[in-house]
């Protein structure tokens, strides 16, 4: 079986799909690793370091795809890239494809597997091949540097000659995973942290990080089976910006972290609340690059509104590409052991398991995935 590896087409992409230690792994295993040349170089892994554990450097793009059994890649594939593979080839990589319908025709006509990473279900199992979470901690962490750094202030508690300097104020909103991990940064910086969900259930997390858990009323909330919060009505938005507009004005950093898989991002900060504001200010959000929580964001820019920073930067975790890759080929190289034919020295999709079940969008020249094709058969 042969694994193909090529280089990342879009050139913001800082992240790379495989590092050489993971390669080295599935050549271990008995699989044929391929790989575009210069595909690590954003990360500094050179040819030559894929070469020593066994990989294949290939310097033609369609002669890599066209011959291999598997893709892996971070982003979607080119639409006219599909039409070089095999056909019945897996390729797995970030889909989107809810909103890529054109991207599905070309898999299903060519009659490639597809998987997309966003939708591995949020288990247990699981939890090993979840790229969303793995990705989503580094840019809980990376949102924090950033303000601070853009902050015209320090973030600690300070006692210097002159006085004691307070601590700044840092308002989360939305504590699953790079909530979490914000507000963990930024308590190791010597911030003072607030943080808000709708899912009230994680407020014992937030205070176990040294956070306090902000609680509004919006009446029935809660959590998906998958783990994700429900979205709101738009009442229950309105109600919660109102209550946030006090939280937003005191805080020095304010970041959001809501996404909808699949929607636009729900609009959390409205221009009047941060018209509120301090001027100084720093906000970072970090759904910007799905239409953003906040009025006003320009993704991939800072722009200043009201006196205040809006920081909307796309593939925030991109911004520590070492890590995020090393993360990101340890995701794809679980998930290829997990259905790993020792015997057979092959890859075997067992249809009816729940992980498959839920990540699998296309098999064959058909829509494999139930939650994809119904949004799809909703929408035509």
């Amino acid at each position: 079986m042969k694994i193909a590896v090529p280089k990342e087409y879009d050139v913001k992409e800082t992240r790379v799909p495989l590092i050489p230690a993971d390669a080295k792994i599935l050549v271990e295993k008995g699989v044929k690793i391929a790989i575009e040349s210069g595909m690590g170089e954003p990360i500094g892994h050179h040819d030559a370091d894929y070469e020593t554990v066994g990989a294949d450097v290939v310097p033609e793009r369609m002669t890599l795809l066209s011959s291999a059994d598997i893709v892996l890649r971070i982003r979607k594939s080119p639409r006219e890239e599909i039409e070089w593979l095999k056909e019945e080839a897996l390729h797995i990589s970030y889909f989107d494809p809810f909103n890529e319908k054109e991207l599905l025709k070309a898999f299903l006509s060519r009659g490639v597997s597809a998987v997309s990473m966003e939708m591995i279900p949020r288990t247990t199992r699981a939890q090993k091949m979840d790229v969303l979470s793995s990705q989503a901690s580094l840019a809980g962490y990376v949102a924090v540097i950033l303000a601070a750094e853009r902050l015209e202030k320090i973030v600690p508690m300070m006692m210097t000659p002159s006085g004691t300097i307070a601590p700044a104020r840092v308002f989360v909103i939305g504590a699953g995973v790079a909530g979490l991990q914000a507000i963990a940064t930024a308590r190791r910086l010597g911030a003072r942290v607030e943080a808000f969900d709708t899912r009230t259930v994680v407020a014992e997390e937030v205070k176990s990080l040294g956070a306090k858990f902000v609680t509004i009323d919006l009446g029935e909330t809660g959590q998906t089976t998958e783990g994700y919060a429900k979205a709101l009505t738009n009442e229950q938005l309105e109600k919660q910006r109102e209550a946030m507009t006090e939280h937003c004005a005191s805080a020095d950093i304010v970041i959001t972290t809501a996404q909808v898989f699949g929607r636009k991002a729900p609009l959390i900060i409205t221009n009047e609340m941060i018209a509120a504001m301090k001027e100084g200010s720093v906000v970072v959000d970090l759904a910007a690059e799905g239409g953003g929580n906040v009025e006003g964001v320009s993704p991939g820019e800072e722009v200043i509104v009201h006196g205040v920073r809006i920081i909307g930067y796309e593939n925030v975790a991109g911004r520590v590409a070492v890590h995020a890759s090393q993360m990101y080929s340890k995701n794809l190289v679980n998930f290829i052991l997990e259905y790993w034919d020792e015997e057979e020295k092959t890859l075997t999709l067992r249809l009816d398991d729940e992980i498959i079940k839920g990540c699998l969008v296309t098999y064959k020249h058909e829509i494999f995935s139930e939650t994809v094709k119904n949004i799809i058969e909703e929408g035509a």
